[in-house]
């Protein structure tokens, strides 16, 4: 008994320090990691990535990943300054793969402290609850990728319900990089264009994702991505009938 519960502990631990890592970041860097902040040091950044191009991917790497594990807040910002410092291009792909990465290891600590036994739970009830941790099962790619595509979910939601419905790693992994990609391009040439909208004063377009001309082919491609589901249920009705 002993040892179980020492096992238990151990595999909440990294969830209970994402927590509270989370909780001491809303509040000590919601107004630290923003566009002011890049703004100010602008000239620093350049000029220290110009003269240190590798080690500047290694930190922005570093510092992405450290976010996103610990839903820290300047996911956004961070979006904007891989573009800022590298453009759209290698800028969306440093992006991507530091939020995947993030994603992953926030998805592994919630898996292993909560979504191993709440899986389990749901198998074993009745109901609605089961019929929607089994719908969620039964169209996990359809279910994930609609997750990543509307921004209307919020990007650490979308770390989390997965793994408390027993996502599978692989198709976690495999969801969120495609899946983030469309955003992370809108974001990222946002971020490209940064240096021009600072010298005029202004400020970044940070609605720029639910504009009708953005958000509609979204929507689209998550509707597309429903598709399997909405042709199951059919299938079902049609077999009932």
């Amino acid at each position: 008994m002993i040892f179980r519960s020492r096992s238990g502990l151990v595999r909440r631990l990294p969830l209970v320090v994402i927590v509270i890592a989370a909780a001491l970041g809303a509040f000590t860097l919601r107004n630290v990691v923003t566009f002011d902040a890049l703004k100010a040091h602008r000239d620093v950044l350049m000029a220290f990535c110009a003269a240190h191009y590798g080690l500047s991917v290694l930190i922005f790497l570093i510092a992405y990943i450290t976010i996103v594990a610990f839903s820290l807040p300047g996911a956004t910002i961070a979006t904007l300054t891989g573009g800022f410092l590298f453009n759209l291009f290698p800028g969306v792909i440093f992006n991507v793969t530091g939020a995947t990465i993030g994603a992953t290891l926030l998805f592994i600590a919630a898996r292993a402290g909560l979504g191993d036994r709440l899986s389990a739970r749901f198998d074993a009830s009745e109901g609605a609850a089961k019929r929607l941790h089994d719908g969620i099962r039964d169209n996990e790619l359809s279910f994930l990728f609609v997750m990543r595509l509307v921004p209307a979910v919020p990007f650490f939601v979308a770390n989390i319900i997965p793994a408390l419905v027993g996502v599978s790693l692989r198709r976690f992994v495999l969801t969120t990089f495609f899946g983030i990609i469309p955003g992370a391009l809108i974001y990222t040439w946002v971020g490209a264009g940064l240096d021009m909208v600072i010298e005029n004063g202004g400020m970044p377009d940070m609605g720029i994702i639910f504009r009708p001309a953005v958000l509609i082919p979204l929507l689209i491609l998550a509707a597309l991505a429903l598709m399997p589901v909405m042709i199951k249920a059919l299938q079902r009705r049609r077999g009932r009938g």
